[in-house]
């Protein structure tokens, strides 16, 4: 049962002019629980009424049917709403208990199609603590909205095209050996890349020489084909390496090579509404009437862009997927660039242009610096998902030498504390990471939401895990009802991190619920024999089944024991 649905339905008899969307939507959750557990404010019926906020308040509450709450009261300008909280929690545990995976789910989505666009690592490059962002939030988000019924396509859209890899030949050309390539094949890349870069001032001719690979590739030479296919071959092979650590799988792999087969129709049609100008011999689409810089289409020597590419990859999408929404889960900087590509398409004359959203995120620093694979500064992603698992696995042989299972577990927890990290901070804000901060047991980080969960099992273990059966659950105690208020709310938090493409609301709600939980624990004797101990059992198991729901969602995984 929805309770604010309770409390709108109650308001609907004293303001019958008034939509039950505009009544939810006034409906509030007071920060001080002394204030009961929603609010209606009155102020906004005072200019209409003309009478004080107080005196509608005592109007309207006189108006209630108070059956269904433990009592309805004014406080002010307020109507303060107690729900029943033997009844209400009652049916938020049934609720859990009968369907514990779908629990919070709503349709939101109606089986529409989205497009997931994240990861999208560049070939021949490490991939970085960088990349953690754009691939946990768009897994995560991916993860949010199929909990709201929408059908997700994840696509790697892959860096494997562009002048950088003509840079990376010419590198290889002049100073490259096979032999150290296959023996370590992406940081010996990265040094050919970081070294070209570095001496590109010095010799100007570098960059020239780097220009002439790519034009090579995109005629199809032969030499500049096999390059590229085996560079694009063993990078995958070691982001795939990260994406098993990280649990997150991939629908399609199509980069930007694959589009760049696909860009003679937007040119053409770019050509045929008379949209491309000539701008210094390069060719343009012009933006003013966007206030957007306008983008270039093609450069002077004839070759195509990034946005010529993501012209065809947004075409092609459409038609394969036939998307309601899609989505790309890249950086802050990139928001003007966006911008253009959606005016670019709406210019073109696509009615879908505005299914194109871009999901931003702040940047990652490490220890305070910033990183750059230009510069090779590089922190590699891999390096520090293992160093994460290595400090897991101390800390758990300290607190649990007998455990069972402690490499598996020092994975689940290593791995799942680096991205809860990242995810419990709002996407559009800049991270800084350090490990040392990361793998606790306690503050606001994913250890101590994963403990209290294993904590709830092992209770339960205690008890050799009852069943709930014809169980009163309104038997559970007034102790567990700010617990009972917080898996009330799972619902309606998975829904605002579906709306706002932001995992950290589910962060924050998983670090609430655990801090709930273990001070309900902290203070209650829940295996003490009286006729309420199978309803706080049942609590109990509801906990550990939300919790675990919570951390799925950020591609977290839930140990039983730690």
């Amino acid at each position: 049962m929805d309770e604010k649905q309770q409390v709108v339905d109650a308001l609907k008899l004293a303001l019958p002019d008034m939509t039950e969307e505009d009544l939810a939507d006034k409906v509030e959750r007071p920060k001080d629980n002394k204030n009961g557990d929603y609010a209606f404010p009155t102020f906004f019926l005072a200019k209409t009424l003309h009478k004080a906020p107080q005196a509608i308040a005592q109007e309207l509450v006189e108006k209630i049917d108070q059956a269904n709450f433990e009592k309805v009261v004014v406080a002010g300008p307020y109507i303060n709403f107690y729900l029943n909280k033997a009844k209400v929690g009652a049916e938020i545990l049934k609720a859990i208990l009968a369907d514990p995976e779908n629990y919070g789910s709503k349709d939101l989505g109606h089986y529409g199609n989205v497009t997931i666009d994240y990861s999208s690592p560049n070939i021949a490059k490490p991939m970085s603590m960088g990349h953690l962002r754009s691939t946990m939030i768009g897994e995560s988000i991916g993860r949010i909205l199929e909990k709201e019924n929408y059908r997700v396509v994840r696509i790697d859209y892959l860096g494997d095209w562009g002048t950088q890899f003509g840079k990376l030949m010419a590198a290889y050309k002049m100073w490259g050996n096979e032999e150290d390539v296959k023996k370590d094949p992406i940081n010996t890349l990265l040094n050919y890349y970081v070294r070209i870069n570095t001496e590109a001032d010095e010799h100007p001719e570098y960059t020239e020489a780097g220009r002439d690979w790519f034009a090579k590739l995109e005629h199809g030479d032969e030499e500049a084909w096999r390059l590229w296919k085996w560079f694009r071959e063993i990078s995958l092979e070691r982001f795939q390496r990260v994406y098993d650590m990280l649990d997150v799988h991939f629908d399609s792999f199509h980069g930007e090579a694959f589009s760049a087969q696909k860009m003679e129709e937007p040119i053409q049609l770019l050509r045929d509404k008379n949209l491309l100008k000539l701008s210094r011999g390069a060719q343009i689409v012009d933006l003013d009437k966007y206030n957007l810089v306008p983008p270039l289409i093609i450069k002077s020597n004839g070759t195509t862009t990034y946005i010529t590419r993501d012209l065809a990859t947004a075409l092609f999408r459409k038609r394969m997927y036939g998307h309601v929404k899609s989505l790309y889960v890249v950086g802050a900087e990139q928001e003007n660039y966006y911008k253009q590509l959606k005016a670019v398409l709406k210019e073109m004359g696509f009615s879908w242009w505005d299914q194109l959203e871009h999901i931003s995120f702040g940047l990652m620093s490490f220890g305070g610096k910033k990183m750059s694979t230009r510069k090779g500064n590089v922190v590699s992603l891999e390096d520090v998902l293992n160093d994460s698992v290595k400090l897991a696995r101390e800390q758990i042989t300290q607190k649990n030498p007998s455990l069972k299972n402690p490499e598996e577990v020092a994975k689940m927890v290593g791995i799942g504390a680096v991205v809860f990290h990242d995810l419990k901070n709002d996407r559009r804000n800049s991270v800084d990471f350090r490990l040392e901060d990361v793998v606790k047991f306690e503050g606001e980080t994913g250890p101590y939401v994963q403990y209290a969960r294993a904590r709830a099992m092992s209770i339960l273990r205690k008890e050799n895990n009852p069943s709930f059966d014809d169980v009163d659950l309104s038997q559970v105690g007034v102790a567990a009802w700010p617990v009972l208020k917080q898996l009330g709310k799972f619902g309606e938090t998975i829904q605002r991190a579906a709306e706002n493409y932001d995992p950290s609301i589910v962060a924050k709600y998983a670090l609430a619920l655990a801090k709930d939980f273990n001070q309900y624990y902290a203070h209650t004797r829940i295996l003490v024999d009286d006729e309420g101990k199978l309803a706080r059992l049942a609590l109990v198991q509801a906990v550990a089944e939300v919790l675990k729901s919570a951390l799925a969602l950020l591609g977290v995984k839930a140990p039983d024991e730690m």
